[in-house]
């Protein structure tokens, strides 16, 4: 079966500043594959690499087999491919509305077509049907991740990539989003979840892939996985995680 994503010798830079280092991955539609690391592990750089963000290889990136490396972002979302970003990113002095029709403006622009509408959206984060109005400035972390999340979804993606969503969240929100997941799933949808809690990381997805200064260092099914094995790649050292 062709993945929907994969990558195949992924490098990326920053400049003079080698990121990731030949790192091959691979998402089939309606996965969930979680994506671990320590703090610099390559975590974002390499969503930023799938998104057309960095310079990378045309074949070092390929959706549904064909080669999109270096795809500008706004034609990765015409192709089915959108991004919730660390920090969430939000047009602040907006409504949580405008930032919303933005995507919907985005989407139409790119060609993108699905099924999330902001009535099904309400639906899903009903909070942000009776914040329409208000600027995303003045709403709780949480709710603007509920916003950077469906802005992400009304660009109608085949694949979701998700940057650190619960990073700074009660543990109530976070439930609360992750509650959210299997329905975006439920017609297809593949997501990557960048998350730095392991245990969530794992419940959470079907794919698990670790990575270390730019590298994988461990991969497999998520439910198999042992915490040992996910320590000693984590630090690059036998270590047991607490």
């Amino acid at each position: 079966m062709t993945a929907v994503l994969s990558t195949h010798g992924l490098v990326a830079r920053y400049g003079d500043f080698q990121a990731l280092y030949g790192v091959d991955t691979e998402l089939h539609a309606g996965e969930s594959v979680a994506l671990i690391g320590a703090n610099g592990a390559g975590k974002s750089t390499f969503l930023r690499a799938i998104m057309g963000l960095l310079p990378v290889g045309r074949d070092m990136v390929r959706l549904d087999g064909a080669p999109v490396g270096g795809t500008r972002p706004n034609e990765m979302v015409g192709k089915g491919v959108a991004i919730v970003p660390e920090g969430r990113r939000l047009f602040t002095g907006m409504s949580v509305e405008d930032n919303l029709r933005v995507a919907i403006d985005r989407a139409g622009r790119a060609g993108a077509r699905g099924g999330w509408t902001l009535a099904r959206l309400h639906r899903l984060f009903p909070i942000l049907a009776e914040k329409t109005k208000v600027p995303v400035q003045s709403l709780s972390g949480g709710q603007q991740q509920m916003v950077a999340i469906g802005r992400a979804l009304l660009c109608q993606p085949r694949v979701l990539l998700c940057d650190e969503i619960s990073l700074g969240l009660a543990p109530k929100v976070i439930r609360e989003i992750y509650a959210a997941l299997p329905e975006i799933r439920a017609e297809g949808t593949a997501m990557i979840v960048v998350e730095q809690d392991v245990g969530l990381a794992q419940s959470a997805s079907d794919r698990l892939y670790c990575m270390l200064e730019g590298r994988v260092t461990l991969t497999g099914r998520s439910a198999e996985i042992t915490r040992e094995a996910i320590g000693e790649a984590y630090f690059g050292v036998r270590h047991a995680m607490a």
